[in-house]
């Protein structure tokens, strides 16, 4: 195959359509505009969502609720996940997101209480559950909050 045999795949190119031709043309006298209106004149413009002075479709649906922007979604990552990493580990949301358990490092992680821990480790991610604090310090590890980012 070289660059001068290449050619389109046959029906993905189409000659564009000459307006104002003649009514034989079947895009003769009004090009395809209709008659009148917005649409019809040259130059037109209009904004997206903008429907003609009725009130546009986004203002009249409800809306409801409150949105944070400043919301930290944390990755929820359970005690007994945890059992996997070797005794007197580190553990970040690097080592996490490294090891699989967690699915991310950039966002926030949080260390959930369900299941057991038999190995000492120290923590430090973004959130602990209260129960995940208690079975961390139980086992003999540490927590320790760390700042997103």
């Amino acid at each position: 195959m070289d660059m001068h045999t290449l050619s389109p795949a046959p029906g993905s190119k189409h000659r564009r359509s000459r307006v104002g031709r003649g009514m034989g043309s079947g895009k003769g006298k009004t090009c395809g505009k209709g008659h009148k209106g917005q649409m019809a004149r040259k130059g037109h413009k209009h904004k997206a969502g903008h429907e003609g002075g009725q009130m546009p479709f986004i203002r009249r649906i409800p809306k409801r609720g409150f949105n944070n922007i400043n919301r930290c979604e944390y990755v929820p990552v359970n005690v007994c996940a945890l059992d996997e990493l070797g005794d007197g580990t580190e553990v970040t949301a690097e080592v996490l997101a490294a090891a699989g358990l967690a699915t991310s490092a950039r966002q926030g992680v949080k260390i959930l209480g369900m299941g057991e821990l038999k190995k000492k480790l120290t923590v430090r991610v973004q959130a602990f559950s209260e129960s995940a604090r208690s079975k961390i310090e139980a086992a003999g590890g540490t927590c320790e909050v760390v700042k997103v980012g």
